[in-house]
């Protein structure tokens, strides 16, 4: 093996790293959500190459709003699937767009962008 060969596996290593790291390991940020005089939980989360935060917790039996500004254009944060509770929807870059459901069962509930690349968790406790 020349020189180039063992720079171009370490380097090839070292991204398989960076990448595991980013999407498994990386940590999260977790956001509670905050009761309106409503008693809406209300929480305002960011969509820019990925969300912002990606955790939210939330109290069961309670009515939820969900308030996603998308502060970019990409194509792949356009849609947000929320499959658990049949939400579908689609992010006006630019905007927000606020979604509203009722959880009733305790658990961690994943949602998506369509693409299945942008992740992020509802915590119903």
């Amino acid at each position: 093996m020349d020189s180039s060969q063992i720079l171009v596996t370490i380097l090839g290593t070292g991204l398989i790293g960076f990448v595991g790291w980013f999407f498994f390991l990386a940590p999260h940020q977790v956001a509670a959500a905050v009761s309106s005089s409503s008693g809406v939980q209300q929480v305002d989360i960011t969509v820019k190459g990925g969300y912002s935060p990606d955790v939210i917790e939330v109290q069961k039996g309670q009515p939820v709003q969900l308030n996603f500004y998308r502060d970019e254009s990409n194509s792949c944060s356009e849609e947000l699937l929320l499959p658990d509770f049949n939400i579908r929807r689609d992010l006006a870059p630019f905007q927000t767009t606020t979604i509203e459901f009722l959880p009733e069962k305790a658990g961690t509930y994943p949602f998506t962008c369509g693409m299945s690349m942008l992740r992020g968790s509802l915590v119903v406790k």
